[in-house]
């Protein structure tokens, strides 16, 4: 399969004050439209021309960089628009919630955990909750990895590479990353992928 830049699921405004358009421009239409071309550029002629996106992402890690990085790349941003929405934040559906608080201790010791995830990811990458083995665990990765290339299945995630939030928090990553897990995450989208790996 090849690969397409996606829809943004809102306008570019529409996560004014916490992403300007700005951000939303230069990050899809550039960054991510990036990824799709190399990754495609990149597909041809390999053992994984026809395959899924997940199947490209893990089997691609550690034996092809450059295509890994463009597929690991599409697929974190496939979902990170998702994750995503106009007044996000909020309440956390009930099963979900439920399984946090087994798994995490508590909704806000889940919050603080993934922010301190990515404030303490040094230069790029992600942080995450995934799920592995029946648990939910907050982890972190760097550059284009994720939780898939690690057994686990990802479920929330935030872009800390500097193109995410330089424009509108300059260097200040905590305030970017409280801003998104307060203001920005849609809780349902979480949810539905949770049900899915469970």
């Amino acid at each position: 399969m090849s690969f397409t830049l996606p829809e943004l699921p809102y306008s570019y405004d529409a996560l004014n004050p916490f992403m300007s358009r700005e951000t939303l421009e230069y990050h899809h239409d550039k960054h991510h439209q990036a990824y799709v071309t190399n990754g495609n550029n990149l597909l041809k002629g390999t053992e994984f021309e026809g395959k899924t996106l997940e199947e490209i992402v893990k089997g691609s890690y550690g034996k092809n960089a450059g295509l890994f990085n463009n597929a690991g790349q599409h697929f974190n941003h496939i979902h990170f628009w998702k994750w995503m929405k106009p007044n996000g934040g909020g309440a956390i559906p009930g099963e979900l919630e439920k399984k946090i608080v087994e798994d995490l201790g508590s909704v806000e010791k889940m919050k603080e955990d993934f922010i301190q995830a990515g404030v303490t990811q040094f230069g790029s990458g992600w942080n995450w909750l995934a799920v592995k083995d029946g648990k939910i665990v907050v982890m972190k990765t760097p550059n284009g990895e994720n939780p898939l290339v690690h057994g686990a299945t990802p479920i929330l995630g935030c872009d800390v590479w500097e193109h995410s939030y330089y424009i509108d928090y300059r260097n200040r990553r905590p305030d970017y990353l409280k801003a998104f897990v307060d203001s920005l995450v849609n809780w349902e989208y979480v949810a539905e992928l949770y049900s899915k790996a469970v």
